[in-house]
C-alpha cells in the first residue's frame, strides 16, 4: 500500500503515542507482512533521533510453534524476548491479521501455555516499563470482517486512527473527573443489571491514543468483590482463535459464578485460567465518535462509541494471565442501556445526559 496516511500514522504514533525521544531504543514488532507500515514507523522514529529495531512475526508460524512446544520451550522464548524487551525504551506492535481463526485448531492446553509466557512478557515488562502502542493493519481480512470494501475500510481505518487525540484526551478528563468522584456503578441492559465499585480506582489522566490506535475509551479496574448481578455482552469476540457470541456473566461478590456463551465449554475454559481469570480488570466506556459499528475487532470495537466494556482479567488491582476486552453498545440498535453514578443516570442510550459529559458525545467530538 502507497499512501500518505501511513507516513501520519507513524509520525502520530512516534512522536505522540509512544513520546520517542532522541537516542531511545524501540522495538517494532511487525506481524504478517506490513512491510510498507514498517517502513514509514522505521523512518519516523529516525526522524526524532531513535534508534528502531524490527522483529517480523507471523501468525502461521507462531500456529505450528504451539502446536509442538511444550513448557520448556516456553520458558527459553520468555527469557531471549524478555532480554531483548529489557533493551528497549519503547515498543510499537503492527499486527496484520491474515486469518482471524488462525488458532481455531491449536488446543486449549497449548495456547494456555503460549498464553501464559506471552502474559509474563507483555503484562509485566511491557505495560508497566516501556512507553506502548498496539496498532492494527487495514488489511483485506479485516475490510472483509467488518462487511466493508477494501477501500472504504482503509479510509475508515485511518480516520479512525488519526484523529486529534491530544484534543480528545482533553475533552476525555470531563469523564476522569466524574469517574474518580464516584463510588457505586450500575449498569442496565437487555440481559443486564449489574452493580459494582470504582471508588479510588480511576486516575486523574486520559490516555487516549498512548496505548491502543485506534483508541478512544476511560478505563479503569474496580473494587475487587463488588460486582453482582448480570451482564449480557451483544458484540461478537474473536478471542484465542474464538468467535464467540451471546457471552452472558454472572457475578456474585466479585467473581464470576456462571458464564455461558456460544461455546459455553471454550467460555469456560478461558474462565479458567487462573483465580483472576474470573474477576474483573476493567471497566471501561468507549466514545471513539468515528467508530460506529462492530469491526469484529476488540481493538475497534472496545472505542466504539455508545460502548462500554467489563473486562476478565488482568487489570488494575487484579493480576491474570488473560485480558479479554468483552464489548456490550448501549446504541439503540442494540437494544439500548443506562449507566447510572451513585443513583445518577450518567448515560442512556449511548448518550451522556449530564451537562458536565455531553463534551464526549458523538456530535462534539467529530
Amino acid at each position: 500500500m502507497k499512501d500518505s496516511r501511513i507516513a501520519k500514522l507513524a509520525k502520530d504514533t512516534m512522536e505522540y503515542s509512544v513520546s520517542l525521544l532522541p537516542g531511545e531504543k524501540v522495538l517494532i514488532e511487525a506481524w504478517d507482512g506490513c512491510d510498507d507500515f514498517v517502513v514509514e514507523f522505521v523512518k519516523a522514529a529516525q526522524a526524532v533521533g531513535a534508534y528502531p529495531y524490527v522483529v517480523r512475526e507471523d501468525k502461521k508460524v507462531l500456529r505450528s510453534i504451539m502446536l509442538q512446544a511444550d513448557e520448556a520451550y516456553w520458558r527459553k522464548w520468555y527469557e531471549y524476548q524478555l532480554g531483548r524487551m529489557e533493551d528497549m525504551d519503547a515498543f510499537v506492535a503492527i499486527r496484520k491479521d491474515g486469518n482471524a481463526y488462525e488458532f481455531a485448531d491449536v488446543p486449549a492446553e497449548k495456547f494456555a501455555l503460549y498464553n501464559k509466557y506471552n502474559s509474563m512478557l507483555h503484562e509485566k515488562q511491557r505495560n508497566f516499563k516501556l512507553k506502548w502502542c498496539i496498532l492494527r493493519y487495514p488489511s483485506p481480512s479485516m475490510a472483509q470482517l467488518s462487511a466493508t470494501s477494501t477501500e472504504a475500510f482503509e479510509d475508515f481505518f485511518f480516520a479512525a486512527n488519526c484523529i486529534d487525540y491530544k484534543r480528545l484526551n482533553e475533552i476525555a478528563l470531563s469523564l476522569c473527573r466524574v469517574c474518580n468522584r464516584t463510588d457505586q456503578v450500575r449498569i442496565v441492559a437487555p440481559g443486564t443489571d449489574i452493580t459494582f465499585s470504582i471508588k479510588g480506582m480511576c486516575e486523574m489522566r486520559s490516555c487516549c491514543g498512548m496505548f491502543n490506535r485506534p483508541c478512544g475509551e476511560t478505563g479503569m479496574g474496580i473494587v475487587q468483590g463488588t460486582a453482582n448481578g448480570t451482564i449480557r455482552y451483544n458484540i461478537p469476540s474473536h478471542y484465542k482463535g474464538t468467535l464467540f457470541t451471546d457471552v452472558e456473566l454472572t457475578f456474585r461478590d466479585g467473581v464470576i459464578v456462571h458464564a455461558t456463551a456460544n461455546d459455553t465449554k471454550r467460555l469456560n475454559q478461558i474462565l479458567d485460567t487462573d483465580p483472576g481469570a474470573r474477576r474483573i480488570g476493567e471497566f471501561a466506556i468507549g466514545f471513539n465518535p468515528l467508530i460506529t459499528k462492530p469491526m469484529n475487532d476488540t481493538l475497534f470495537d472496545e472505542k466504539m462509541r455508545m460502548s462500554l466494556h467489563f473486562t476478565p482479567g488482568n487489570g488494575g488491582n487484579n493480576p491474570s494471565e488473560i485480558h479479554w476486552d468483552l464489548v456490550q453498545s448501549h446504541d439503540p440498535a442494540y437494544g439500548g442501556g443506562e449507566i447510572w453514578f451513585d443513583d445518577v443516570l450518567v448515560r442512556k442510550d449511548g448518550i451522556f445526559v449530564v451537562p458536565e459529559l455531553e463534551c464526549l458525545n458523538p456530535e462534539n467530538l467529530k
